[in-house]
């Protein structure tokens, strides 16, 4: 696994958000065009059938898969970083540091600023701590 100093994770920040930025925007493609096809299935369901546009149904099938496949590469790229992406809805990742021994995550959500909280392995979201000087007086980690 790899680890982040606090100053490494906060570089990171910028891209991250941009990855994020567009693996929400694909997800949301990805979701309109599933919620038209699943219409236009009932439409047909419900009329007992209906003269439709193949060509159409092909190109709205092929958005569907285009949009479905950005998202993987986003979340794929952010992974092959070392971040452990936990909410893509709500923009929420998490940085393996080490603290002295153990090995906790930096966690940050999209919209902050910057990074200003961790929590332990087990605690999640609902167990973040603000950061305090441990975190800045720890020397520069060398990537693992």
């Amino acid at each position: 696994m790899k680890t982040f100093s606090l100053e490494e994770a906060q570089t990171l920040v910028p891209v991250l958000d941009s990855l994020l930025k567009n693996a929400i925007q694909w997800k949301r493609k990805a979701e309109e065009n599933a919620l038209a096809l699943q219409q236009l299935n009932q439409r047909i369901f419900l009329n007992g059938g209906t003269l439709i546009s193949i060509e159409k149904i092909a190109r709205q099938r092929a958005e569907q898969e285009h949009a479905v496949q950005r998202v993987k590469d986003a979340i794929a790229e952010i992974d092959a970083i070392g971040v452990q992406l936990k909410d893509l809805d709500n923009g929420l990742l998490d940085f393996p540091c080490r603290l002295g021994e153990e090995i906790v995550l930096l966690c940050w959500k999209m919209g902050e600023p910057e990074i200003t909280h961790w929590h332990t392995m087990d605690a999640g979201f609902a167990g973040r701590k603000a950061i305090d000087e441990r975190f800045r007086r720890s020397p520069r980690q060398k990537p693992n």
